[in-house]
Parts: C-alpha cells; structure tokens; sequence
C-alpha cells in the first residue's frame, strides 16, 4: 500500500476544482487505485481521503462487525458518503461542493498526509488542529513504537 506524506495548500478554482498534490497522485498510482475517494471526517471538520486499497480495507473491517450492531450501522454511513473522484488529466478533482461545505473550505485547501489515508482540510482549521496535537503529544509524552512490516505489530 502508497504512504501519503507532507501537507499541501493547493488552490481551490471558481469551477471548484483542485489539484491533488503529485506526491499523493504517485502513491495513488502505486496501488492502481481508479481515483480519489473522499468521505465527511466522524470527528474533525475535514474530508478524509484515501484509494481504492483503503477504502476496502473499510469496508471489510465494517462487514467483520455484526451485521445488526450501532457500530457498523454507524460506520456504514463511512461508505454511504464516500465519493469516487476523477483526476483529470491536469491532476485535479471536482471537489463536491457538500464535501467543500462540510469542511468549511473556501479558496484553499489543505491536504495533510497520515499515512496510509489524508485528510483535506480548510488551512485555518487544520493549523489549529495540528497545534492542538502537539501539545497533546508533549503534555502526554507521546512516544512511538517502530514496528517491522511483518511483526504483527502494524495494521
């Protein structure tokens, strides 16, 4: 699976469109993945993005829970949002202007690596957002574990 690394402002156009950055394009191509697919974030105001790969690695988690439970009745609404984006031929998508709307986007959009997923956030918002995680991280003494791909240890 592609890694998506680094945080990019790219401008939003009038037609709504939006370059997605080359470095995501490349690791979107890696997994063949058939475009972008976006989806309202559960707890922060963004978009969450991911491709194909994701996106079914999602799907299977939510069809390993009970079928009947809260939980996967709740997190089927990940898959009812989603949206499969098209990059054109310039590298940009349509941004749906709900998707825009929820996340409080205006001329400028953020998209913030975090793996094997991104998020899409309004600037403003997503600067506040990551000030207020590394002062968690450094009141809570975050530290971190380096697995190895096959120790068991990742997901």
């Amino acid at each position: 699976m592609a890694v998506f690394l680094s945080t990019f402002a790219n401008r939003i156009d009038k037609k709504g469109r939006v370059s997605v950055p080359a470095t995501f394009r490349a690791a979107l191509e890696q997994e063949s993945s058939s475009g972008v697919i976006l989806y309202p974030s559960f707890k922060h105001p963004c978009l969450e993005g991911c491709g194909d790969e994701r996106i079914e690695q999602i799907a299977e988690s939510i069809d390993a829970l009970d079928a009947f439970s809260e939980e996967a009745e709740n997190l089927q609404t990940i898959l009812a949002d989603s949206v499969r984006l098209t990059i054109d031929g310039d590298g940009r998508i349509m941004l749906p202007k709900d998707l825009a709307d929820f996340a409080g986007m205006g001329e400028t959009a953020m998209f913030v690596g975090l793996g094997k997923s991104f998020q899409v956030w309004e600037p403003a918002a997503f600067e506040a957002h990551r000030n207020a995680a590394r002062q968690r991280a450094r009141d809570k003494g975050a530290t971190l574990r380096i697995v190895k791909p096959n120790d068991g240890g990742g997901r």
